[in-house]
């Protein structure tokens, strides 16, 4: 597969989750960019935005395998790894894979679940792979974990830890569409979700072929040079505590040869790394409790940084 026909195929799985997700073509193509640089995305809005729909939209759109947990507080990590049951016909326990063992696992309200639970998902995410019963199982090649949670502000929900924020290659927000757009959802559900006859555009094996191209785009010193100096900035930064660790230099690379390749493009341009750097490095930063106290915010102190640092030409 060449880019151009790489370019075509994520056109038109961007153009069929729209039928679903109105007015929101950016969101979903940086989502559809964590998901081919091999990362994972955790959306974070209030409820009733369509985290959920663009979740299902995405993984229909390449007829992947999808698999939805519900996370509350009395869940157990066994309800998503899964567990061994005693089987007469063989004699002995036999292990029963639970919904972790997917393609595409939508974690919905993940910050409803205890810590333990949460930790559950670390190694999946970071390896692809899942121990159970004391043995390793790999996961499948696209296997990719949509979460969503809603504003730690609400009752009932433990906030990520730094750690399990630091698996997530983006954070995103859906916003509330506007009247126009809100207006098109609505006339659209009146008779029946457009979800329900959603079809695929691309298999999981163009899409996988998609991904291998992925890793094939050219990264120019100056670009992997301007990736670094970002993430270096925020460890000097006095507002912050913890900056953003090797693994965000290494998303914000992989983010920006998505970006490339939707783009049609053979090259990551700076400029990439520069519009993936919020998504891919505000839910990193912990600051200080001193910038806590003057309420400064991510977003700001990151903003702050890259005004500062110059974009290379190419």
């Amino acid at each position: 597969m060449d880019f151009a026909a790489a370019k075509t195929v994520l056109d038109g799985i961007v153009q069929n989750v729209e039928k679903v997700i109105q007015g929101k073509e950016a969101t979903i193509r940086r989502a559809l960019t964590c998901w081919l640089a091999g990362g994972h995305v955790l959306f974070e809005d209030v409820p009733g935005t369509g985290k959920t729909m663009l979740a299902r939209a995405l993984s229909k759109s390449v007829g992947a395998k999808t698999r939805r947990v519900q996370f509350t507080p009395d869940l157990l990590p066994t309800d998503i790894i899964g567990s061994s049951i005693f089987s007469r016909e063989k004699g002995t326990f036999v292990f029963h894979p639970g919904p972790l063992f997917t393609s595409v696992l939508l974690a919905d309200e993940l910050n409803r679940a205890t810590p333990r639970t949460q930790s559950a998902l670390l190694q999946a995410m970071a390896e692809g792979q899942c121990t159970a019963e004391n043995q390793t199982f790999n996961l499948p090649q696209n296997f990719f974990v949509i979460a969503t949670q809603n504003p730690v502000e609400q009752h009932g929900t433990f906030p990520l830890p730094e750690a399990q924020l630091d698996r997530f290659m983006m954070r995103i927000a859906l916003g509330y569409p506007d009247p126009h757009h809100e207006k098109q959802v609505i006339r659209s559900q009146l008779l029946q979700h457009p979800i329900e006859s959603l079809g695929a555009t691309a298999s999981e094996q163009q899409f996988e072929a998609v991904r291998e191209l992925t890793r094939r785009v050219e990264v120019s010193d100056s670009a992997l040079n301007y990736a670094t100096t970002l993430v270096s900035a925020t460890r000097d930064d006095f507002n912050i505590a913890l900056g953003c660790s090797p693994r965000a230099t290494i998303a914000l690379i992989r983010s920006a040869q998505a970006m490339a390749v939707m783009s049609g493009e053979t090259f990551v341009k700076p400029d990439s790394i520069k519009r993936v750097a919020p998504a891919v490095m505000e839910h990193r930063l912990v600051l200080t409790t001193k910038a806590r106290l003057e309420r400064l915010q991510s977003a700001q102190i990151l903003g702050d940084i890259l005004k500062k640092i110059p974009v290379p030409v190419r």
